[in-house]
């Protein structure tokens, strides 16, 4: 692979190597000029998100010890656009004195769903009941312990979704228990809805976390996000950003990540409770909001975290702000739709990622930001069906 040197700003300025060249790494683009940084990025292809604004984007595979190592070489220190990178290469990266942020001995704990849920127990932070299974017994006898009926995960590669069953009965594992490898069981919680906790941490310990999110999910896609999450129990509230902090230190997590609960109301006019779903070391779709909404965003707070300088300020620019993540639909062309609704509503923030069109596919979101959150929601809403073609006025 020839790898494109990334253009040194003078002044001693760093550059940040960025592994995928997704839409997280294309977002990372305006915080680091901003910041008067130099991004480079190892892109999947040349026309992937990143590689479209990001001048330095040399072509190669995450997968490739030899092509990372040349990547790496040219920047100050490497970061993420997804979690997918093997063991042996992060560990290639390491042994090679790269600055890896997050470490490989953090990431497991968003690569593997196991070794996550292990963890955590061991750090007493509250999650649904779990068991690894090797097999239909196995996942039977948790059912019948637990309740049915069970989610199953596969414990690495899942996302959006995908690796994650509602299962009814044993017999309906057979295909993925065919592969031989234990799987992940849970009990199904009666949650009232989930929430995201959004925190940043850099190696010399100092952190930060934004107001707790409310996440809605369609299929097991993100569809919208409400910033701050409206009629948030103030005890949940504290006990949930206490705990992701609490995990940043003892995972020794750098970088933004996101810790994604489950609201269980309370019975008995009790207080709700929460579990931990799941956790995402990198910027996180729940985060998109403080593009627009927060006075830092995620974006320049990992470029802040992994540089160890320090953090910015997370308070929020307006009482309420609204994401809606916006999906391919009947349009290809998305540029003249574009146009009209930065005519009809110039408070609009239109973010797209570059990607081409396919149905189902995150193509990009809005935000919108201010004081009435029902007339947010319907404006969001309004963006991203258009956008999508399921509303055409």
């Amino acid at each position: 692979m020839r790898v494109t040197s990334p253009q040194r700003a003078p002044g001693g300025f760093p550059v940040v190597g960025i592994i995928g060249g997704g839409q997280l790494a294309r977002m990372c683009q305006p915080p680091a000029i901003n910041l008067s940084l130099t991004l480079s990025v190892l892109s999947e292809a040349p026309d992937a998100a990143a590689a479209l604004v990001v001048p330095s984007a040399p072509v190669g595979s995450h997968l490739d010890v030899d092509e990372v190592l040349a990547f790496a070489r040219e920047c100050d220190v490497v970061t993420f656009d997804h979690e997918h990178v093997p063991d042996h290469v992060l560990r290639a990266l390491v042994d090679a004195g790269v600055p890896v942020h997050p470490k490989p001995e953090a990431l497991v704990f968003a690569q593997d769903k196991l070794a996550m849920r292990e963890r955590l127990t061991e750090l007493r932070v509250p999650c649904p009941a779990w068991a690894p299974v090797q097999d239909e017994a196995e996942l039977a006898a948790f059912g019948d312990l637990h309740g049915w009926p069970v989610v199953l995960k596969t414990p690495r590669g899942g996302y959006d979704g995908k690796g994650v069953r509602v299962i009814g009965a044993a017999a309906e594992a057979a295909d993925w228990f065919a592969h031989g490898e234990a799987l992940l069981a849970e009990e199904c919680v009666p949650f009232s809805r989930e929430l995201a906790v959004l925190v940043a941490r850099s190696p010399s310990g100092q952190a930060a976390v934004w107001p707790i999110v409310q996440t809605v999910q369609v299929d097991g896609i993100c569809t919208e996000v409400l910033a701050p999450a409206p009629e948030l129990d103030a005890s949940l509230a504290a006990g949930a950003s206490e705990a992701a902090l609490r995990l940043a230190g003892e995972l020794d997590i750098t970088g933004v990540f996101a810790v994604e609960i489950f609201e269980i109301p309370g019975t008995g006019g009790g207080s709700p409770s929460y579990v931990v779903n799941e956790l995402a070391m990198r910027p996180h779709n729940s985060g998109h909001w403080t593009m627009d909404g927060s006075v830092t965003s995620q974006f320049e707070q990992h470029l802040r975290a992994v540089l160890d300088l320090p953090l910015g300020d997370v308070a929020p620019r307006a009482p309420w702000t609204v994401m809606g993540n916006v999906l391919g639909g009947d349009y290809d062309e998305l540029y003249p739709t574009y146009k009209h609704l930065l005519a009809r509503d110039p408070g609009l923030k239109v973010h797209l990622y570059g990607k081409g069109v396919r149905p189902g596919r995150k193509i990009g979101h809005v935000n919108v930001y201010g004081d009435d959150l029902d007339a947010l929601r319907e404006r969001a809403r309004h963006a991203a069906d258009y956008l999508e073609g399921t509303v055409t006025e």
